[in-house]
């Protein structure tokens, strides 16, 4: 624990994004070694949520500390690329923020659309919208604040550009996740 974390603290809920994680067989991080690396630095109420980097905690820090910490504890405690490992640390009203100014319709339609939220670090989404070519017909972008909403149809899937925002030097400033994800990471928060 740190000197700032004491039994009477008061502690703020997060959720952790992380960036690069278990992706196509590189950066692997077990969500059980994490929790226990994230509970030995002292945040409490350590959960994942599937094994693309999804944590749930509380802490006595803010969200910046939170998020410089466990970059820090990643990079010392596995075998990671940390030129693609990023941080993103939301609190509850940040989260509940994205889903409420979420475009009309927007994620409501999964038998038709393919739906992801794609959260922005140290970027705008000004910014951000230029790494990003949709596919007239396909694919739908729309900014938001701290966040791009992407859909696809998803019956043209194959068609998307969706994919094409990996070559952007601006991809190192996202973490995408798909609208059930992001729905369910807010009931569990």
């Amino acid at each position: 624990m740190t000197e700032q974390q004491g039994p009477d603290a008061e502690h703020t809920p997060y959720l952790v994004l992380l960036r690069g994680i278990n992706v196509g067989g590189r950066n692997k991080v077990p969500m059980k070694a994490l929790k226990g690396h994230l509970e030995d630095l002292g945040y409490r109420d350590v959960s994942t949520y599937i094994a693309s980097g999804n944590v749930l905690l509380s802490s006595d820090q803010d969200a910046a500390t939170v998020g410089r910490g466990i970059e820090a504890a990643l990079t010392r405690h596995f075998d990671l690329d940390d030129e693609l490992i990023r941080v993103l640390v939301l609190t509850r009203d940040q989260l509940q923020a994205v889903v409420d100014r979420k475009p009309e319709n927007f994620g409501e339609r999964p038998d038709l659309y393919h739906s992801d939220a794609v959260f922005l670090m140290d970027i705008d989404a000004g910014t951000a919208m230029g790494a990003f070519r949709p596919r007239e017909g396909v694919d739908t972008v729309w900014p938001g604040d701290g966040v791009i909403y992407s859909q696809r149809l998803s019956a043209e899937r194959t068609k998307s550009r969706l994919s094409a925002i990996v070559a952007s030097p601006l991809y190192k400033s996202m973490t995408i996740r798909s609208w059930n994800t992001t729905m369910k990471l807010r009931d569990l928060f």
